[in-house]
């Protein structure tokens, strides 16, 4: 402590205070009595005022002798408690010490508490830990309440007499966007109850073998279990698990599926009863009838028709294991694979799961002796045979498309879950227009059957078509063509699913990119009238002006569709034209993460985007049809971007359920950015390659795309009211690989300027019809003129580049490609090329009349990665295939 704030000694005789003290004796003729002269407790700091030898202590003052008393005594606590002889305190040295009689200290007797914490007569670290009598009491008090709340729920809550609306599934119903009614489709006809006797035994074994081994022992509650699930719910983790099959019985048929504390412990207290009231065959029969085992069937019954077309009570040991197994989740369990509510969910991934599974449980059921050493060896040769998906009633043609659209937009979109929404209850209302949903499908049946003869041309056969139309500055989805209908087999959505490249469609995003953010040799934007090497066979630049190599070092070529020499020529011609070299340079340029950004908030879902290499300009990425349509939406609504969306309200059993406004609009890209490309597209359907579009007879905008070996082909194209894209390839029924169309419809190849855009003009033609030509908005000059490295001194060029006809255009028929796919192992990096699409004698796109083909990537290779495998779940409308 610093001097200035240090206290002054006190005189000796107890300082000022003592002095007061005298001072008013004296004044008032009476001598002040010394402390514990009076025998007061008050009066005396303790015995240890005095020293051995009986002579009193002088003190600096109150608080100093206060302390030294504590010290001598203990604490006032202390003294209280130390015992005294005939009402007086005894001093330091007993009974009969220096300090006997030198005050009397009042007995204090003991409060007794209810509860001694923290406990009286002890000290340290002794006074807060409690008596071993406070802990057990508080124990048997803590269990007498559970056991008490315990016996009052139990008494409260009682069995429903009636099962719950959730297990006596309904349909659900879909209306068109004019409210009228689509379709009444679920699971409420897919339904039969069978009682125990004509279930298999093997049947039974199966689940109680999997899910509840003690299911015959248990009381219907499995305590630990709860727990869990209790403990899961708190951390707001996972709530499932931990069910007895008693439990799950409860929960489809008496309850609701919400997951919530309040709901667990109802389900407990019925589950007891329930395993009082019914006997453990009666739970079980229940349980296997009300139980989803995916594709809309509810029950033992429906799910033996609906995977095999056999009565339950004909089911096999393989197959009551396959069905088991089923109740861990169809969604993932399914062989068939429903990518398109999680993209893990897949054909692959399915029927690798329920094999494991279906093993597992086999063996299960042999371990518990459920089943011979026979019967195991003759289950575990080979999965079951299952039957393929069927048309449920009403959900033909493109109905079923159109439902599966708007089923998953609701799933991804709420709490929902798969299993509650196919109990049914529902109803959605929709943005697709019949008008428009019958004049897309009626436009892909006409030119299919002008162009196409599957009996005759054996190359004609596994064609398919997916479509989607949607409004600009909007996102609703009014139109899509997912395929041959249910009816026919085909349950794949077309317009909905990915892993078909959009070749040279992607132009336009490498050409926005560069209009907004320039490239590393420009100032700020760069104008569509700079120009780029446009011949064949170009060595591509990286930007410290090295050649990208391949894999042994020799520069990476970029081939064209032909070997004509263009020399360096604008981007707009060249997106005209769509000649590859000019954008697979420019997408260096820009840097093709930037390329790849413009189309991200243009629309395009991060799961469909291919590795960023030089092939990326190109159109190595797999968006789904829907997500295409709704991307060129952002052009025509002059860079406002608006998420598709397929469902404008939910009601549950007449009660709207919240979430389901349109999505809102948001700036993609500067106005007159989207405005200089459509620029640019009119001029390939006015001069390029979409030349037959001009039947639409009004101002529109497009693109055309063909990929390596014309394995698929686009065209999309838009006006200020509609945005529509069609994609045309063939598949391999059996192993879902694409196949080369080159030979289809009796031509030497098929682009994208030709079936596809037939198709999207007949449509166009019919939804726009009555419609006023809107046209476009006029572009303002953007950016500034930078030719790119190796072209020729610029000369002065007019403000508006004039419509550029073509002198010598593609042979309309342009010789067939010779470049095979690229190897599993060829890929293309910025700092080095592995042969991605390009080597000496051939490019990434290998021609086309609409600038080329992309390379189609490895069959074993993922649309990650450029790889044509469909269905993969990525580039939908919601993460996965579109909603």
């Amino acid at each position: 402590m610093s001097e200035h704030r240090r206290k002054p000694p006190q005189p000796q005789g107890g300082g000022r205070a003592a002095a007061r003290r005298g001072q008013s004796g004296s004044a008032s003729g009476r001598r002040a009595a010394p402390r514990g002269a009076t025998g007061s407790p008050s009066d005396s700091y303790g015995s240890d005022s005095y020293d051995s030898g009986g002579e009193e202590r002088q003190y600096g003052g109150r608080a100093e002798a206060r302390r030294a008393a504590q010290r001598s005594t203990g604490g006032g606590r202390r003294r209280a408690a130390e015992p005294t002889r005939g009402g007086r305190r005894a001093g330091p040295g007993g009974p009969n010490g220096p300090g006997r009689g030198r005050g009397r200290v009042a007995a204090v007797p003991d409060k007794k508490r209810m509860i001694d914490y923290p406990r009286a007569g002890k000290y340290g670290w002794q006074r807060w830990m409690p008596s071993w009598k406070l802990v057990s009491g508080l124990c048997i008090g803590f269990f007498g309440s559970l056991v008490a709340v315990a016996g009052i729920g139990y008494a409260m809550v009682g069995v429903p007499s009636e099962e719950n609306a959730a297990a006596l599934s309904q349909n659900n119903v879909y209306y068109w966007e004019d409210g009228t009614q689509m379709v009444a489709a679920g699971s409420g006809q897919n339904r039969q109850n069978v009682t125990i006797d004509r279930i298999p035994k093997e049947m039974q074994w199966a689940v109680i073998s999997a899910e509840n081994k003690t299911f015959y022992q248990d009381k219907g509650v499995d305590p630990m279990g709860i727990a869990r699930a209790l403990a899961n719910m708190a951390r707001g983790g996972d709530t499932q698990g931990g069910s007895t099959i008693t439990q799950q019985f409860v929960k489809n048929t008496y309850l609701t599926q919400e997951q919530s504390v309040s709901r667990k412990f109802k389900e407990m207290f019925i589950s007891i009863k329930v395993g009082t009231k019914f006997s453990k065959g009666q739970i079980l029969q229940g349980y296997l009838n009300t139980s989803y085992y995916g594709r809309g069937a509810y029950g033992i019954q429906a799910a033996a028709q609906t995977y095999f077309g056999k009565e339950a009570k004909d089911l096999k040991p393989s197959e009551c294991a396959f069905l088991a197994a089923l109740l861990k989740g169809p969604t993932y369990y399914d062989p068939a694979g429903n990518e398109g509510f999680d993209r893990s969910a897949t054909k692959t991934a399915n029927t690798k799961r329920a094999k494991a599974r279906w093993s597992w449980i086999l063996e299960q059921m042999h371990n518990d002796k459920r089943i011979t050493d026979q019967q195991y060896q003759d289950a575990i040769k080979s999965f079951p045979k299952l039957q393929g998906r069927k048309a449920s009633k009403g959900m033909t043609g493109q109905i079923g498309y159109l439902a599966d659209t708007a089923k998953k937009y609701v799933l991804n979109n709420s709490d929902i879950t798969e299993k509650q929404f196919d109990q049914g209850g529902y109803q959605i209302k929709t943005t697709f227009e019949k008008s428009k949903v019958e004049a897309l499908a009626k436009a892909v049946k006409k030119v299919e059957k002008e162009r196409l003869d599957p009996e005759k041309r054996e190359l004609d056969k596994y064609v398919q078509f997916g479509a989607a139309s949607v409004k600009p500055n909007d996102g609703a989805i009014v139109a899509l063509y997912g395929g041959a209908g249910y009816e026919n087999g085909h349950f794949n959505n077309n317009a909905d699913t990915s892993g078909v490249p959009v070749g040279s469609t992607w132009k336009p995003f490498v050409l926005a990119a560069a209009m907004e953010y320039g490239t590393y040799r420009s100032d700020g934007p760069l104008s569509p009238l700079s120009k780029y090497n446009g011949n064949d066979r170009l060595k591509v630049r990286n930007n410290d002006g090295s050649y990208v190599l391949k894999k042994d070092n020799t520069p990476f070529l970029q081939k064209n569709e032909s070997p004509k020499a263009w020399g360096y020529i604008s981007l707009r011609k060249a997106m005209e034209q769509s000649i590859n070299t000019p954008f697979v340079q420019l997408g260096m340029d820009v840097g093709m993460r930037n390329v790849r950004d413009v189309a991200e908030k243009s629309g395009i879902l991060d799961g469909s985007f291919a590795t960023l290499n030089p092939s990326f300009a190109l159109g190595t990425s797999t968006p789904s049809a829907i997500r295409m349509a709704d991307a060129y939406a952002t052009f025509a609504a002059a860079g406002k971007q608006a998420a598709p969306y397929s469902v404008t309200s939910v009601k549950f059993n007449g009660e709207e359920i919240d979430g389901f406004k349109p999505p809102r609009i948001t700036r993609a890209m500067p106005e007159n950015v989207a405005n200089n490309v459509t620029d640019v597209l009119e001029n390939v359907i006015q001069n390029g390659t979409g030349t037959k579009a001009l039947t639409l007879g009004r101002a529109a905008a497009g693109k055309t795309g063909t990929t390596d070996e014309n394995k698929s082909a686009w065209f999309v194209g838009y006006t200020q009211q509609l945005s529509t894209s069609v994609a045309m390839f063939r598949e391999d029924p059996k192993s879902a690989k694409l196949l080369s169309m080159n030979g289809t419809a009796g031509e030497k190849s098929i682009h994208g300027g030709d079936v596809p855009t037939l198709v999207w003009t007949e449509y166009m033609k019919a939804a726009l019809k009555g419609e006023p030509d809107l046209g476009f908005p006029e572009p303002e000059k953007i950016g500034e003129i930078q030719d790119g490295v190796g072209a020729p001194s610029p000369t002065p060029t007019p403000s508006v580049e004039p419509s550029e006809t073509v002198t010598e255009s593609p042979s309309p028929t342009p010789t067939e490609s010779t470049t095979p796919s690229p190897s599993p192992s060829d890929t293309c990096g910025f700092f080095g090329c592995e042969d991605d699409g390009g080597t000496e004698n051939g490019g990434t796109e290998n021609g086309g009349t609409d600038g080329g083909v992309t390379p189609q990537p490895t069959p074993t290779g993922s649309a990650e990665n450029g790889g044509n495998t469909r269905g993969n779940g990525n580039g939908g409308i919601f993460g996965g295939p579109e909603g």
